[in-house]
């Protein structure tokens, strides 16, 4: 009998010890930040926003893009507030390629060793490298063999990114270099009709008003832009040179599995709906996604490349 009752007390502790103990909240059950390092307006900020908006009407939790441009910096302060933040989900990055390939390495202590793992890339940028319809090459073996023997100036969006690599990088291969080179704020029709470069290595959708005046000599990735199909790609011509501007959505290396879940099945079903790829057919930009492995075997690949690129053009 006291053996009975024993047990019918223990039980009943136990019980109540269940009863009484707190309950785990099921992700989300507060606001989530989408950090995107650059100012509002470009493809990545669009796409994410609309990420976002799925978000929030599929989990009923408020969800938000902060932008954080670095200005200088780049994409990386941005980076670092999504490095510091608690692995759980709350704040997701919306990063550029150069956050897991070059921020690593430039001596900020929160991106070394990368601190994170990609949940997918979503969308690659349709950077394109143009010259004006006046110009005595119709394509980059021509505008090799024009420059030389001719001054050709190149204008682009900044040195470091890999759009502009990549360009320095196939004028060496191809055995020329540009007379001079200039980081602008806007690469459009403007720039090529005043004379201020002679080539431009710009996105497709800036000069997609003038898009009938300019030459297209190339693009930039694996992948033919669908508004330029006649148009080789840079890795086409120089298969080496096989990398392109991505932007993905990466999380803390903690952060749990079923948490990464939730955001995948979201970003997925956002990235291929009919207004994201109604954004791609208008833009000329590669929109889909590519899974966690595939992304982080991609990364992998460009690290490689970006790292052969820094040599050649030593």
């Amino acid at each position: 009998m006291k053996s009975l009752f024993k047990l019918a007390l223990a039980a009943t502790v136990s019980f109540g010890a269940l009863a009484t103990a707190p309950a785990f909240a099921e992700y989300p059950e507060k606001p989530v930040e989408f950090i995107v390092p650059f100012p509002p307006g470009d493809l990545e900020d669009v796409l994410t926003r609309m990420i976002a908006e799925d978000f929030q009407t599929k989990y009923g939790s408020p969800a938000a893009v902060v932008n954080k441009p670095g200005g200088g910096g780049g994409p990386f302060p941005g980076a670092v507030e999504v490095a510091k933040a608690p692995a759980d989900g709350y704040t997701i990055g919306s990063f550029v390629i150069g956050v897991p390939v070059v921020g690593p390495n430039i001596g900020i202590p929160e991106l070394a060793p990368n601190p994170f793992e990609p949940l997918g890339i979503f969308l690659t940028y349709p950077f394109v490298i143009v010259a004006g319809e006046n110009a005595p090459y119709d394509d980059i073996a021509g505008l090799a063999e024009h420059a030389k023997s001719n001054d050709v100036a190149l204008g682009h969006f900044g040195a470091p990114l890999t759009p502009t690599q990549v360009t320095f990088a196939l004028a060496k291969k191809q055995g020329f270099a540009f007379s001079s080179e200039a980081a602008f704020d806007a690469l459009d029709c403007n720039t090529l009709a005043s004379g201020d470069v002679d080539v431009m290595n710009t996105t497709l959708q800036l000069i997609l008003p003038c898009l009938d005046k300019v030459k297209v000599l190339a693009s930039i990735g694996s992948e033919r832009i669908s508004l330029t199909p006649d148009t080789p790609t840079v890795a086409e011509i120089e298969p080496s040179l096989n990398i392109a501007l991505w932007n993905g959505l990466f999380v803390h290396k903690d952060t749990p599995t079923d948490v990464r879940e939730k955001i995948i099945d979201v970003a997925k079903a956002t990235v291929m709906s009919d207004r994201a790829q109604k954004l791609a057919t208008e833009t000329g930009a590669g929109i889909y996604w590519k899974d966690a492995a595939a992304s982080a075997a991609q990364i992998e690949s460009d690290i490689a490349i970006n790292n052969s690129i820094g040599e050649l053009l030593k």
